[in-house]
This record gives C-alpha cells, structure tokens and sequence, in this order.
C-alpha cells in the first residue's frame, strides 16, 4: 500500500488517491518550490567547481524546465499532466530519500489540483505511482507486464517515453546532489526507515550473447519531423544513446538536452577503461542487461574481472581484494546506487586517498549516476532476449 500525504500534517509523503474535496496542502518547506536553480536545488559550489559542471548542470537544466513545465497542454496523445509529472517526481524522490529533493518536489505538487476523485482516476495513479516506486527503487522487476499497466490506464507510448525520462532524470538529480554534499563536507541526513536497493538477480546475466530491442514504437522516419530527423541524426552516433535516440527522439527537445549530458560527461572523463568500469557496475547492480553488454563491447574486461562482475557484490569484492583503488571506486558506485541518501563525505574522502583527483572522482561519480539513467530508460523502454538453449 503506498504512503499517502495526510492532509493535516506538513510532509511530503505522497497520496495515491484524490479528493474530490480537498482542502488547500501547504507543503512543509514552501520555498522550496522556487529556488533559483531548480537543479541543483541552490547548492552554492565554489567557482572552479561551478565552471566544471557547467557543461552537465546547464542542459539538465533545460530538461527539467521540458519535464516540469508550469503548465503542460495535454491532449489525445500525450495525457501526461503536470499533477502526474510532479507526483512521479515526488514518489522517486522519495525512494532516494534526499531530502532537498523530496521538499522541492513537494512544494512544486502541493499547491495544484489532483486528478478527480473516481474510481479510473485513483485506479491510474496507483498505476504510475507503483511502476514510479518500481522502476526507481528495483529497476530490473519492470517488465512487459509493467508497461501493459501503464496502458491498461490510458497512457499513450509518448506519456511512457516522458514518465521514464522523469524517473531516470529525477534519480540523476538525486545522485548528483548526494555527490556534491558530500564533495562539500555537508552532513547526510538519513531519514529512518529507507531500505537499500539490493543488486539484481545473476542469472539476468548468465547469458553472455543477448539482443536489446525497443519495446514501443521507435520515431517513422517517413513522418518524422525536421526537428525530430536533426535531434536523431546528431545524437544517434553516441553510444549511450545508439538504440535509445530512435525512442526518445519522440520527444526531441528531451532528447537533445540529454544527449548534451552524454557528450559532456563522456569529453570530461578521459580514463575510458575506468569509465567502463563504472558504467559495468552500475548496470550490473540495476539489473540493465542490455547496457551491461553494450558497455562491455565498449570496455572489454580481463575474464575473471567479467565473471565476477556478472557474479554479483561477493565476487567482485575478492576480484578486487588486491586492488584498493578499484574497490574504493566500486563501493563507492555501490553505494551511490543502492543508498544514494547514505553517501558521505567520508566515502568521497576515501576515492581521493586512493590516488583520484577530486575532479576525477566527481566525474567518475557523476558517470554513475548517468548510468543509472540510462540503464531506467533501457529497462523501461526496451526488452532483451536471450539465445535459445537447446
């Protein structure tokens, strides 16, 4: 059963059902909802810092102002309202638990009007708060199944395009602030009671040959506009985004910013075969087959460094018993992933006594929390399949 707010009481829990009589919510922090910098939710960095993230900071800008409108107009094809979106935002928000977050979120939905009060309506947003829970907090349990209920309550294939990119964006946007407070030394502030997301399951990844392939309609390119041909055309050649781009391209401008995002990130972090790493862990831990064999063509591993990733935490750890740098960098992409609300200053303290730069570290953090993105939009939007065995 999910966690309703309580009209009486000032927190951000969220509701699954609607009022037909609801009385004005005033959320616990109001200011919240109108920082200046609705990214980085007004954490002050210093200068050198500031101008590092820039080149990522400035189109996840762009994006949020795409997915968090003030006003969104919606019609036959795209139902995806600004109640939903912000809900969606808040119930992920609260799955990662950081709490800048989870206020932000919940001073931007308190103050709007919710879906009526009837039986489809609650029904619908029961659905999308359940496969927002999932899909942030267990990626790897989203499956066809999860996107026929989404369909089943009258979501379109451009609203499952834009409700994934919420939850993967918004579980970015948790990462990056937890790396930052820890960066500046800030306190973590744990809220009681947040469970751990556990690494999936190895057999996902017994098979060494697999296909990914999309799951709902890609962009026609014989009525594809300019726009939509030019975002794909561009954006297409980056391998983060080769399979995706004809997916996401439906919402082109979307696209744009995060493919800005890629580019970025990929340009700031030189050490590729660490960078693979990374991106191999995190996909392991989520549970993304499809990226996980992708970033392994990309990064070939030594054999026993590849079976122990595709073993799980146990293995990985007596691989790495000999390497103190690496297996700082992998429990520390471990924790970001499983307890982004946990990593502290001494974790990110800890990369740096292993011999990366700060800068190094933050880029290669910042990797992982990217990767989680991606591997939400693969999981969501795409299936895998398997060699048949005889």
């Amino acid at each position: 059963m999910e966690r309703r707010r309580t009209e009486g009481k000032n927190h951000w829990y969220h509701e699954t059902q609607s009022s037909a009589n609801r009385a004005q919510a005033l959320p616990l922090v109001p200011e919240a909802a109108t920082v200046n910098d609705p990214f980085l939710l007004d954490i002050t960095l210093p200068e050198d810092q500031a101008a590092n993230l820039d080149g990522i900071v400035t189109p996840a800008r762009k994006l949020y102002a795409l997915l968090f409108p003030q006003r969104v107009t919606v019609n036959r094809l795209r139902t995806f309202s600004t109640y939903d979106r912000l809900s969606t935002a808040l119930t992920v928000a609260q799955v990662f638990g950081i709490q800048r977050l989870c206020n932000h979120y919940a001073a931007r939905l308190a103050p709007l009007p919710g879906p009526d009060s009837s039986r489809e309506s609650n029904y619908r947003l029961a659905q999308i708060t359940q496969y927002a829970r999932q899909l942030a907090a267990s990626p790897s349990v989203i499956d066809t199944r999860a996107r026929q209920q989404l369909e089943d309550v009258g979501l379109t294939q451009y609203d499952v395009v834009v409700i994934t990119q919420i939850i993967g964006f918004v579980a970015f946007q948790a990462r990056i602030l937890a790396i930052l407070q820890a960066v500046l030394g800030q306190p973590v502030r744990a809220i009681p009671g947040m469970e751990i997301q556990q690494e999936a399951d190895a057999s996902l990844f017994a098979n060494a040959n697999i296909t990914w392939q999309p799951a709902i309609d890609v962009v026609d390119l014989r009525i594809a506009n300019a726009q939509q041909m030019a975002s794909l055309a561009h954006w297409q050649p980056l391998p983060e985004l080769r399979l995706l781009a004809p997916l996401l391209a439906h919402e082109h401008l979307q696209l744009n910013a995060l493919g800005e995002i890629c580019d970025k990130l990929t340009r700031a972090t030189p050490n590729k075969q660490l960078a693979g790493l990374t991106a191999l862990y995190t996909a392991r831990i989520n549970g993304s087959v499809g990226c996980f064999a992708e970033a392994l063509q990309r990064t070939p591993q030594e054999r026993s460094m590849e079976q122990a990733l595709r073993s799980g935490e146990r293995e990985v750890n007596r691989e790495m018993a000999d390497n103190p740098q690496i297996k700082a960098l992998l429990l520390s992409v471990q924790l970001l992933t499983c307890a982004a609300d946990r990593f502290s200053s001494l974790h990110f303290s800890l990369l740096v006594e292993q011999g990366f730069s700060r800068q190094a570290a933050v880029n290669l953090l910042m990797g992982c929390a990217l990767n989680g993105w991606i591997n939400r939009l693969k999981i969501a939007l795409g299936q895998t399949t398997f060699p048949e065995t005889e």
